[in-house]
């Protein structure tokens, strides 16, 4: 420890202050993201066809299905703030600008258009509501759906791709996390981007992804003693 970090930590103590370590049991966000947004998606597709040419009839018949997922996407958002905070958190002074840029930028992007999606719906949903089933326009509707389809089968899954190439990549770099995780991350993360289909359940390999890390960082992460003395 240099000089100037030993009076920083002297100063600190002196001042009654303490640093802030990462509590353990955070690293089990990416679980709660996981099983949120996995839910979310299900209840979702179960309710809006991914045939746009379908039946609009599809509102008014999933409309609990679909208020239970935008009511659950905005939590599942918030676990997925904290699982980057912790994958951030793991990297330390290990962190690399350019790919935790990167990282941080594209799960950004990924959170904002899953929040974007839902909205959609919500929109939709709510309008139906209000003027009454007899007074909403099919096209309208297949608009919003279309727009939903859209944004989570093609942008999203794409940034969810990305989030998974620069962590990866960030993990090969540093040793952080095991070897076969990061073939895992970079095989996965590749099929995302080159597989382009309408299938709506591929995007539940990135809830996946997220849920096996996140067990894997809290097997794996010291116990909030050891981190306060280290």
């Amino acid at each position: 420890m240099s000089a100037r970090s030993s009076r920083d930590t002297a100063g600190r103590q002196d001042m009654g202050l303490r640093s802030l370590h990462t509590p353990r049991a955070a690293a089990l966000a990416g679980v709660l993201f996981a099983l949120l947004f996995s839910t979310s998606l299900l209840l979702l597709r179960s309710a809006v066809p991914a045939d746009v040419s379908a039946d609009t009839t599809w509102v008014e018949d999933g409309a609990d299905r679909i208020t239970a997922a935008v009511a659950l996407m905005p939590f599942a958002g918030i676990a997925f703030l904290w699982f980057v905070g912790v994958v951030r958190d793991r990297m330390g002074r290990l962190e690399d600008r350019f790919f935790s840029s990167v990282f941080f930028g594209s799960s950004l992007l990924f959170l904002a258009m899953a929040f974007v999606a839902m909205a959609i719906l919500g929109g939709i949903l709510a309008t139906v509501r209000a003027g009454g089933a007899s007074t909403y326009e099919g096209e309208v509707v297949r608009f919003g759906q279309a727009m939903t389809l859209q944004i989570s089968n093609v942008y999203g899954l794409k940034m969810a791709a990305v989030v998974m190439v620069s962590v990866g990549t960030i993990w090969l770099r540093t040793g952080l996390m095991p070897r076969w995780l990061v073939v895992l991350t970079y095989l996965l993360a590749l099929a995302l981007l080159a597989i382009v289909t309408k299938d709506p359940y591929l995007i539940l390999v990135f809830p996946i992804w997220v849920l096996g890390v996140s067990v894997l960082m809290w097997l794996t992460m010291p116990p909030e003693s050891e981190q306060a003395t280290g």
